[in-house]
């Protein structure tokens, strides 16, 4: 079942947190190598280079050529009606975020946007909200816990799932667990919805990361590197936006 698979897989990821947090750091009167230390924060990179290796595997023989058929067969108006499909089955999941983070304002229009899209959208096939004066945001379980004052912990790349880190790996195991739908879906004793929207998820987002992933491939000298510096960059960016949030995004 989708939460037992998960309550499993978030038991190792506690595990990897705790021996991460074991790791050596350079010696302290080596100024050069502590500021490259703190600058990549990355004390897995060995175990990391390898997931990134698999996962590298798994995306060139299976999901950017998938995600390639699906951006060429696919019109862009199908795309957005997936794209506000799956943004409105999330909102839910947005809403509590807003609420932990202390954000009644955010938490309202969340909800007012899942009500009209809802009741007016085709079950959320169209986003009639955001063109109504009700823009889209999101917010995830990893900003709420870093609006808690919960640190980010060392850089992680996930199996399948890519960059990470452990605040924002037990943000998604919890996320799963707890998003309405996976519930109902768990209640009933089906799965094979929430395999599927997940899936529908992964491959809706690889489609539109095709280009901004091949032009940081094509562009660097070390993808891996590039890619770690690109991750740490937005994600940073998306917190300071749960922290101190100035519009919707």
């Amino acid at each position: 079942m989708p939460r037992s698979v998960v309550a499993r897989f978030a038991a190792p990821l506690f595990a990897i947190a705790l021996l991460a947090g074991c790791a050596t750091p350079p010696p302290a009167d080596d100024k050069e190598a502590m500021m490259e230390w703190d600058q990549n924060n990355d004390p897995l990179e060995p175990m990391n280079r390898a997931i990134f290796d698999f996962n590298q595997a798994v995306d060139k023989a299976l999901l950017k050529p998938v995600a390639q058929g699906y951006g060429a067969i696919m019109p862009q108006y199908g795309k957005d009606r997936v794209r506000d499909f799956i943004r409105n089955l999330r909102a839910p999941v947005v809403f509590f975020n807003d609420v932990l983070q202390g954000q009644p304002d955010r938490a309202m229009q969340t909800l007012m946007r899942f009500a009209f899209n809802t009741g007016f959208g085709i079950a959320g096939l169209i986003d009639v909200a955001e063109p109504g004066g009700i823009p889209y945001h999101d917010e995830d379980f990893g900003q709420t816990f870093a609006v808690w004052g919960i640190g980010e912990g060392p850089y992680l790349v996930l199996p399948i799932l890519g960059p990470s880190n452990p605040r924002d790996g037990v943000g998604i195991a919890t996320e799963w667990l707890v998003d309405p739908f996976n519930l109902y879906m768990d209640h009933i004793d089906r799965s094979w919805p929430v395999w599927t929207r997940a899936g529908i998820s992964g491959l809706e987002k690889r489609e539109r990361l095709l280009a901004p992933l091949d032009e940081i491939e094509r562009s660097s000298l070390d993808y891996y590197s590039a890619l770690r510096s690109t991750y740490r960059q937005n994600r940073n960016a998306e917190v300071k936006n749960a922290l101190n949030p100035t519009g919707l995004r």
